[in-house]
């Protein structure tokens, strides 16, 4: 059987969700991913928990806080005036805590969008955190692999 390797392009399901036990992404009942690792498809660390393993191999990965996605940096929330972020985003977007906002304006050349989440809000500022979702925080990784080339 082949060995995932760290070229390799593989079809799996997956299932990355936080030690809550809430899905940031579940492939399970719908169409497998397809990817090549070191393509920055996945985080690194991710794709290190697949190397070795063999195309129909199942597995399950508890990596700790901060090891999927980083430690939460400080220096990525930023506070905003409120008035020049309703300038760049769509005018139903509400900007109130938790909500999640895409910065075209932010991203680089014929980039996707910076996302944000909205960490805290005022009448006159918006605090946006610029960290991936699950930075600091222990995640499960579940894998099954069905085929690599």
């Amino acid at each position: 059987m082949a060995c995932v390797r760290p070229d390799s392009l593989l079809t799996l399901h997956y299932r990355l969700a936080a030690q809550d036990g809430r899905d940031w992404v579940n492939t399970h009942g719908h169409r497998p991913a397809t990817l090549t690792l070191g393509a920055g498809q996945l985080a690194p660390e991710l794709e290190a928990c697949l190397l070795g393993l063999e195309e129909g191999a199942s597995a399950r990965f508890e990596l700790p806080p901060g090891a999927a996605f980083g430690a939460t940096d400080p220096a990525r929330v930023q506070r905003v005036a409120r008035a020049a972020l309703e300038a760049l985003v769509p005018h139903d977007v509400s900007l109130q805590p938790g909500d999640t906002v895409q910065l075209a304006a932010l991203s680089a050349r014929g980039g996707a969008p910076a996302a944000a989440m909205v960490s805290q809000a005022a009448d006159a500022w918006v605090e946006l955190d610029f960290n991936h979702p699950l930075a600091g925080k222990a995640v499960v990784f579940e894998v099954q692999i069905l085929s690599v080339l």
